[in-house]
């Protein structure tokens, strides 16, 4: 395995708080510190372009900094370096679990509305706390999956889960592969998706029109009237994949992104959601056309589908 190393050092002149202002950047990027003086991280992508930025500000500060990958270290090995990731995600995710236990007793006690909204407030707080634990997992904590889960429990105390509905009826993809689909003007987080998913897994050509004027012949989704639509308490592009039958893992993951940021019930606690979220309104503020719409959500969902293929944290998903 290759590792990421991070090493720097500033003039001494330089004042205290510049020194604890990096140390507070190798910590929010999941550092690995070694007594050495050495930072580590796993050799990926994400990982080097910031230590890349990290190594810009400190040669900025008059300072020196190496970034260099490194296959092992002597005395050391893969797995022991990997249990230390553990070790520092899951003392962060302990002291996260000891607020939600205090917050799940505070919930269990309180009777009043007012109450009740407070504490949506700190879940939301410590939801958020998760999603920055979650970002620099790299190697899914076993202890993740147990926060993950008794955040998915408090939530659901305050907004208890409805009555699953019947399985939708299953579809086949060759008999939609050259047909013709409409959806309303204006695609967001679920249409975008549905779109993506009719490209991928469909037809890669198919017409896709976006009018509040179905014609007969159509495959309307995301819409009054739909062949695809919401189903029980899931969202359009969640009901596409249980009904054409594909159970990729990836898709899974995706659906309770579109899940959350379409129907916003809490059920689902994954990192990439804030971001997903915020990119997609700020296309809406931009008032893009529904084909450039579709055009950029194209883009995002395969670099989404991408990525969660290459890891998708068993932890954070609702099975």
């Amino acid at each position: 395995m290759t590792w990421l190393v991070f090493s720097y050092s500033l003039p001494s002149q330089r004042r205290s708080s510049v020194r604890v202002g990096f140390w507070r950047r190798l910590q929010q990027l999941g550092t690995l510190s070694l007594k050495n003086g050495l930072h580590v991280l796993p050799d990926r992508e994400e990982c080097l372009e910031a230590f890349q930025w990290l190594a810009q500000e400190v040669q900025e500060a008059k300072g020196e900094a190496t970034v260099m990958r490194v296959d092992r270290f002597e005395g050391m090995t893969d797995a022991h370096l990997i249990e230390l990731f553990h070790a520092g995600c899951g003392e962060k995710y302990a002291q996260l679990d000891r607020q939600v236990a205090v917050l799940g007793k505070r919930l269990q006690a309180t009777v009043k509305k007012k109450d009740a909204t407070s504490i949506g407030r700190i879940y939301t707080k410590l939801q958020r706390q998760w999603e920055e634990i979650a970002r620099v997992d790299f190697f899914d904590s076993p202890y993740g999956g147990q926060v993950t889960l008794r955040l998915r429990q408090l939530r659901h105390a305050f907004a208890p889960e409805q009555p699953s509905a019947p399985k939708p009826p299953a579809a086949a993809i060759a008999v939609y592969r050259d047909r013709t689909w409409v959806t309303r003007p204006r695609p967001h987080v679920d249409r975008l998706a549905c779109a993506w998913f009719i490209r991928r897994f469909i037809n890669p050509q198919a017409v896709i029109r976006y009018s509040t004027q179905p014609q007969s012949d159509e495959v309307r989704f995301d819409m009054r009237g739909a062949d695809f639509g919401h189903h029980g308490n899931l969202c359009t592009f969640e009901t596409m994949g249980l009904r054409f039958g594909l159970s990729d893992p990836a898709l899974q993951a995706m659906g309770e992104i579109v899940h959350e940021i379409d129907i916003r019930d809490g059920t689902y606690v994954r990192p990439e959601t804030s971001g997903i979220d915020v990119i997609l309104k700020g296309w809406l503020l931009e008032k893009l056309s529904d084909q450039e719409l579709e055009s950029h959500g194209l883009v995002l969902f395969q670099g989404l589908y991408a990525s969660l293929s290459r890891q998708v944290r068993p932890g954070a998903t609702n099975t």
